[in-house]
């Protein structure tokens, strides 16, 4: 499936220009985060364990609030990103807290050019295939970075969602990946009401299509779950039923919101 020419340069702008609201926003919470409190949730710390003295590499860390939080764990982390204004937050909020973490600037497919590093764990989480075209060359860029027996740990919003249209009153999108894309946005998931404006491009990838095209790299799977809630509050009609738990208040229970997983590279 050929995807949009210049899909890598639109989601640069697009992220570029989310980045200053999101680090102004209350979603992101950048003071509370400054003074101590962690990004992470309980799904993926579940997953992660004790990670004391680990190398991880943190593919699409947005402005590195995930990944400064798992150096506070005691990680030494690496995160990449594509966009360059993400980066160079990143980097200053790393500077600000007194984290050794590491940043890296480039599209997620051109690693190999930028990093040499093998890691005991790559991780990424939460709203970050949809920019991807392709399943099988991200899965070879994780079965890259891994060290022999090392462990990839994905949690993402569940591909069910992804099929609504944004005030999930109907099924707006297709569940397998068809097509790009491509739309138009005014304000942002961080803030709605922001007054700003961006194109981006993206798509939507199955279940099977995430899982073969691990399986195809060497990768087993050790763990799968599914959830029926989102930790973050960044759809439509959202209500909290938990501390930190969020669902679309008139489906309820009834769809995955998130699913989790962990496999390991072979020996």
């Amino acid at each position: 499936m050929k995807p949009a020419l210049n899909y890598i340069e639109i989601n640069r702008n697009s992220w570029n220009n989310r980045t200053e609201t999101h680090i102004k926003s209350d979603f992101y919470d950048v003071e509370g985060f400054i003074q101590g409190k962690s990004s992470l949730n309980e799904i993926e710390l579940n997953l992660l364990g004790d990670i004391k003295g680990k190398k991880i590499l943190h593919l699409q860390c947005h402005f590195g609030q995930d990944t400064l939080s798992l150096s506070r764990l005691g990680a030494e982390v690496t995160g990449i990103d594509l966009s360059d204004e993400a980066i160079k937050n990143a980097r200053a909020l790393a500077e600000q807290i007194q984290s050794s973490a590491q940043f890296v600037c480039c599209d997620i497919y051109d690693l190999p050019h930028h990093l040499k590093e093998r890691f005991d764990i790559v991780y990424t989480s939460y709203g970050v295939i949809g920019w991807l075209p392709d399943m099988d060359k991200w899965a070879q860029v994780i079965r890259t970075f891994l060290k022999p027996g090392g462990k990839f740990i994905f949690v993402e919003f569940h591909p069910v969602v992804w099929m609504f249209d944004d005030d999930f009153q109907k099924i707006g999108y297709h569940y397998f990946n068809r097509e790009a894309i491509v739309e138009t946005e005014s304000g942002t998931y961080a803030d709605k009401a922001a007054d700003i404006t961006q194109s981006y491009v993206c798509w939507n990838h199955s279940m099977s299509e995430v899982v073969t095209s691990l399986l195809k790299m060497g990768l087993s799977i050790n763990q799968f779950e599914e959830f029926d809630y989102s930790p973050y509050a960044c759809f439509s009609h959202t209500v909290e039923f938990e501390p930190n738990k969020y669902r679309i208040k008139h489906l309820e229970d009834k769809i995955p919101m998130v699913y989790a997983l962990v496999a390991t590279a072979p020996l």
